[in-house]
């Protein structure tokens, strides 16, 4: 049932959606919620009558009437009612404004009669800035070439249309005065407008081209051709999926010889960025808004001001001006390609689903996984960016981008407020954009611009009751919203591994795998990001034994730019050593010195393999990994079980009860269910074994028992590794229900184990 007009009237002051103004909305439907009842043809309504003999001799004869699709011409609620072809007045939720349209049919759809508008659009809903035409009036409104469905429950009343000539004559003071029972209800329309593309037919006289149901079609197609629509400009079928994607400098090479690439990056220009749905209004409309189910006051927060600092603005030739500098920089793992290559067909399946979703308005969610390093973020980075640059050619419709990243927010429903704020332009508290997501979702509205939410780190945003997993999978799969999710993870059974099953079921069947990258693909990349860079200062042998090590471990293309990046830095401080070393006194003796001198000093400034070996020692050899390898076995054990528990659920956050029953099933397999190898083992490490039981809470010991054995002060190392800034353990206490998780590298802890000979007696491999 509608809220009074008084309610209406407050909601209006503290939260405006983009519409027609509208402050009294019972005038015409009156104030009974009563039912929608069908108006259907007369004409048809009747049928026709057939004398159909009867099939036995002597039998009468008698009447079957043959009643076809009865035709719904119209609606009607009580007292009120409209036709095909009315224009007519529909209530935006939760506010005093409503929407404009003509009835173009009467429909039954998923059960609920509703009605397919013809819209009409005011000046604030149209997005593209520099196109929009200024010399709009206060009431004008523009007829565009836009179809939606809604319910007849949201029909507000009727609306008049006329030319601005007719309203004029009709109200000599340019505006309709307030008293009046047609008050908010009559507008002006003169021109078409195509609201994707921003363009706009020539002025005309609507009493000239609409005058009722007749001109329906006539009107749709006089303002398809007079304004240009959003299609995208396909391409020449192409040989494979990738070559429609292929870079600009291949387009003059040899078919055989070209390398699929993903295309190069546009340069930055001033107005690149990703379109945002930012509304420009006043304070009066950002002041505050209301949910739906309650009268609580929802206060939007300010954006933060911050005083400009001084900025220091570095010269060109300060980067360029040496090939190591450059190299640095190019190798940085910050610093974005021009390209990415290897990964052409993962961006050729993530580039159609999204414009595929984009160009049909519906919502979808998309997993992709893969291990840390293989360029997931990166490649949807470049794939919007792309999308970006067709919504600027007009070659695709708008769409909104936000990313949410789990590593970056402290509380997870924190991802509410950002959405919201991508959407409206509006921060608010996370509580309250839940209520405003759920009614923005739930309810139709027309000409709703898709929003592309990138979830980054997926299992950071995993709650107790997984509620915010829940609501970014589900509202895709509401029929007005219009939202595509990227859900982003390092594990690709993350959803059936630890999300329930009616998450797992909304998230879909559309899932990308990224693969781990092998050598030659590393080599690749590193061999990308040095082209360029004069002087030739990284040897191809020692690009290519940097991207063996790191494929044989984990196949992270950082991990290979980060080694690749310090052995320039190595090689760069050599050739500083060599120049700054003063000449050698002459000597008399030329033999095997004078040799050995010369050739450091040939390789002095390149990055050799074994600068790379240098530069890889250093990697593993730091005072992180000499703090690890020092630890004792409890400690080692423990921090052992921590990684192969993230590792099997994907979840970096797990509880101290969850390691320790990890640590048993490690300990378990070791053994085979005999604990002399394993007294032996935690003999040599200095472990009493007969230190069990309820150990970790304190309480009596019994019995040993090899299925419940816990090595001793696994509570002490717990809270040592906590104070050394190792892990981070919940109110630093070791107790079952603790939460506890790494706070550094997965990587690090890998590497600093993986040689450990107590480590591997208990058949772990890292």
């Amino acid at each position: 049932m509608p809220a009074t007009p008084g309610r209406r009237s407050s909601r209006a002051q503290e939260f405006r959606l983009p519409g027609v103004t509208r402050e009294d909305s019972d005038d015409e439907l009156g104030t009974d919620d009563l039912p929608w009842e069908w108006i259907y043809d007369r004409e048809e309504d009747e049928g026709e009558n057939e004398v159909i003999p009867a099939s036995g001799p002597g039998s009468r004869k008698r009447k079957r009437t043959t009643q076809p699709e009865r035709k719904i011409i119209g609606a009607q609620m009580g007292d009120f009612d409209c036709y095909v072809g009315d224009t007519l007045l529909l209530k935006a939720e939760g506010s005093n404004e409503a929407w404009v349209g003509i009835v173009s049919e009467f429909l039954v759809d998923d059960g609920e009669k509703s009605a397919k508008f013809m819209w009409f659009s005011s000046e604030k809903e149209i997005r593209n800035g520099p196109k929009k035409r200024t010399d709009f009036v206060e009431n004008e409104l523009y007829i565009t070439p836009s179809f939606d469905f809604n319910a007849l429950t949201t029909i507000n009343g009727k609306a008049i249309v006329m030319s601005q000539e007719a309203f004029m004559k009709q109200y000599p003071t340019g505006k309709v005065p307030r008293k009046s029972k047609e008050f908010g209800k009559v507008f002006i329309c003169r021109r078409g407008c195509n609201t994707r593309t921003c363009t706009y037919t020539d002025e005309f006289k609507w009493e000239d081209i609409y005058k009722g149901k007749e001109d329906l079609e006539s009107l749709l197609d006089f303002v398809l051709k007079r304004t240009k629509a959003t299609r995208r400009k396909r391409q020449p079928k192409a040989e494979s999926p990738e070559r429609e994607y292929a870079s600009d400098d291949d387009a003059d090479a040899e078919p055989a010889a070209k390398v699929p690439r993903t295309p190069r990056k546009l340069k930055v220009r001033s107005n690149a960025a990703t379109p945002t749905s930012r509304r420009k209004g006043t304070k009066a409309a950002l002041s505050a808004a209301v949910t739906p189910t309650s009268h609580r006051k929802i206060m939007i927060k300010r954006h933060l001001e911050f005083t400009p600092l001084a900025t220091r603005v570095l010269s060109p030739m300060h980067i360029h001006n040496s090939p190591y500098q450059l190299a640095r920089t190019q190798l940085h793992v910050a610093s974005v390609p021009t390209s990415l290559p290897c990964r052409e067909a993962e961006f050729s399946l993530v580039y159609s689903h999204l414009e595929a979703a984009i160009t049909d308005g519906s919502g979808t969610c998309i997993y992709i996984s893969g291990t840390p390093g293989t360029g997931k973020t990166a490649t949807v980075r470049e794939v919007v960016s792309h999308l970006d640059a067709a919504v600027r050619a007009d070659e695709l419709d708008d769409f909104i981008f936000v990313e949410i990243n789990g590593m970056k927010i402290t509380d997870p429903h924190q991802s509410y407020s950002l959405l919201w704020e991508a959407l409206k332009g509006q921060r608010v508290s996370p509580s309250q954009a839940l209520d405003l997501l759920e009614r923005e979702f739930s309810h139709p509205s027309p000409r709703r611009v898709p929003c592309v939410v990138l979830m980054d780190e997926l299992d950071q945003l995993v709650t107790k009751n997984q509620g915010v997993m829940y609501n970014f999978f589900n509202w895709p799969g509401l029929r007005h919203s219009r939202l595509i999710v990227l859900a982003v993870a390092n594990t690709m059974d993350l959803p059936e591994r630890t999300l329930s099953n009616k998450i797992s079921s909304r998230l879909g069947l559309t899932r990308i795998t990224f693969p781990g990258y092998n050598h030659e693909q590393l080599m690749r990349i590193v061999q990308s990001r040095l082209e360029g860079v004069p002087g030739d200062i990284v040897d191809a042998d020692a690009v290519q034994f940097a991207a063996r090590k790191v494929a044989a471990v984990s196949g992270d293309a950082r991990r290979a730019l980060d080694i690749c990046r310090r052995a320039v830095e190595l090689a760069e401080a050599d050739a500083k050593v060599v120049a700054e070393a003063e000449p050698p006194t002459p000597s008399k003796k030329k033999g095997v010195e004078d040799k050995v001198v010369s050739k450091k000093k040939g390789s002095a400034g390149r990055v050799t393999i074994e600068t790379v070996r240098r530069a890889i020692n250093e990697a593993t050899s730091n005072p992180l990994q000499q703090y690890l390898r020092g630890l004792p076995f409890a400690s080692r054990l423990l921090l052992t079980a921590l990684l192969l528990r993230t590792q099997r659920t994907g979840l970096a956050e797990s509880t101290f009860g969850d390691v320790l029953e990890e640590m048993q099933r490690m300990i378990k397999l070791a053994t085979g269910g005999d604990s002399r190898p394993l007294n032996a083992l935690m003999a040599t490490a200095g472990v009493s074994v007969t230190d069990y039981g309820d150990g970790i809470m304190g309480g009596a010991r019994s019995k040993p028992d090899v299925r419940q054995m816990r090595p001793g002060g696994l509570a002490i190392a717990a809270v040592d590794l906590t104070g050394a800034g190792v892990i981070n353990l919940e109110a630093h206490k070791a107790e079952r229900p603790s939460k506890i998780r790494l706070a550094v590298g997965d990587e690090d802890v890998r590497l600093a184990f993986r040689d450990d000979p107590e480590i591997k007696a208990l058949g772990v491999l890292l």
